[in-house]
C-alpha cells in the first residue's frame, strides 16, 4: 500500500477488499468489546477546513479505540492559515505526528501536503475526492449483499466529490456504475476516462445519462447527495431548478430493483435531493453507512500508521 490515502485509485483491487475484510473485522472486535490497540502511543493530528460531523466523530474515535489520540486542528489553530507555506507545515507535523488527515477545498493542498510529508497523509475529503467515505459506502453494500462484484450501482445528482470516489471504487470491484447527473453536473471527465479503462479490467460497466429514470433501472443500490455542496451554498437556488426531476423518490424506486439499497453520505436535505419517506424507509441503509466510516476509517488507519 502507497503512503498516504489521496485517493480510492491510490488503492489497488486488493488492497480494496483488504480494507473491507479488515473493516469487517474491526467492526466485530468492537461489538464484542474486544480491546484492539494496533496504535498505542501513536498520534494523528487532523487539520479540518471544511466542517464536519462523521468525520471529525468517526476519526477521532477510531484513534481512541485502536489505543492512540488525535489532534483536531482548525486553520485558526495552525500557522498555515497566517501564510505558511504548506510544505514547511507538513515537515513540522512529521515531527510531532504519526499521520495527519485533513478535509480541505482543494484536491492540490491534500496533494502537496503528502509530498512534503514524512508520515501517511489521509484525505478526509476534497471538493474532488472523498475515498474513506466511498470505501465505507463499499463495505456497506458488502455486509448487505454479500458481494460486490455485478451488482448495479446507481448514482443521481450532481457529478461531485462524492460521484467521482463511487465511480473509482466501484468499477475497482467490479460494480456495474449508472449514473444520471442533469447536463452541465456531469462527473469530471478525465476521472470517467481513467474509470473506463479500470472497468475493463474489472468487467464493470460504467454508464452516463441525463434522465434518473433510465439510470434506476433494476439497480441493486441508488445512491444520492446534496445538490450543492459545501461552498458552493450561493448556487443552491440556481441548482434546485436544474436537478428538477432528480430526486429520490418512492416513484423513482419503484423502477429500481425490488430490494435495492438506499444511500447517501448525510448530511441530507430531506424534500430535495430525497424524499423523507425514502430516507427513512425500509430499503435506507444511511445510518449504517455513516456507522460504518468509523468501522472503515480505522481499518485505513491501522494499515497506513500500524
Amino acid at each position: 500500500m502507497k503512503k498516504d490515502l489521496l485517493t480510492v485509485n491510490d488503492l489497488t483491487t486488493e488492497e480494496i477488499e483488504q480494507v473491507l475484510e479488515r473493516s469487517s473485522w474491526l467492526k466485530k472486535a468492537q461489538k464484542d468489546g474486544i480491546v484492539h490497540h494496533p496504535l498505542k502511543g501513536k498520534s494523528l493530528g487532523m487539520i479540518f477546513e471544511k466542517s464536519s460531523t462523521r468525520t471529525r466523530v468517526s476519526f477521532e474515535v477510531g484513534m481512541y479505540q485502536l489505543g492512540g489520540q488525535a489532534l483536531f486542528l482548525s486553520p485558526a489553530d495552525l500557522q498555515m492559515g497566517r501564510g505558511e507555506p504548506v510544505s514547511d507545515t507538513a515537515k513540522t507535523l512529521s515531527r510531532y505526528l504519526d499521520g495527519i488527515m485533513i478535509r480541505t477545498f482543494a484536491q492540490s493542498m491534500v496533494e502537496e501536503l503528502a509530498q512534503h510529508a514524512t508520515i501517511p497523509v489521509i484525505n478526509g475529503l476534497t471538493d474532488l475526492h472523498h475515498p474513506c467515505q466511498a470505501l465505507a459506502d463499499l463495505f456497506t453494500v458488502l455486509e448487505h449483499r454479500g458481494a460486490l462484484k455485478g451488482l448495479t450501482f446507481c448514482y443521481i445528482g450532481d457529478g461531485n466529490n462524492m460521484a467521482h470516489s463511487l465511480i473509482e471504487a466501484c468499477v475497482k470491484v467490479g460494480m456495474h456504475v449508472s449514473l444520471a447527473c442533469p447536463a452541465g453536473y456531469a462527473p469530471d471527465a478525465g476521472i470517467m476516462r481513467e474509470a473506463k479503462q479500470v472497468a475493463k479490467r474489472t468487467g464493470a460497466e460504467l454508464g452516463l445519462t441525463d434522465d434518473p429514470k433510465k439510470a434506476v433501472k433494476d439497480a441493486d443500490v441508488v445512491y444520492t447527495d446534496v445538490w450543492a455542496s459545501m461552498g458552493q451554498e450561493k448556487e443552491h437556488g440556481l441548482r434546485v431548478k436544474a436537478f428538477v426531476g432528480f430526486q429520490v423518490d418512492e416513484k423513482l424506486m419503484k423502477l429500481a430493483s425490488p430490494k435495492a439499497l438506499v444511500m447517501h453520505c448525510l448530511p441530507a436535505h430531506r424534500g430535495e435531493e430525497i424524499s423523507a419517506a425514502v430516507i427513512d424507509g425500509p430499503q435506507s441503509v444511511v445510518f449504517d453507512q455513516a456507522e460504518n466510516r468509523l468501522h472503515t476509517q480505522k481499518a485505513i488507519m491501522e494499515m497506513l500508521m500500524g
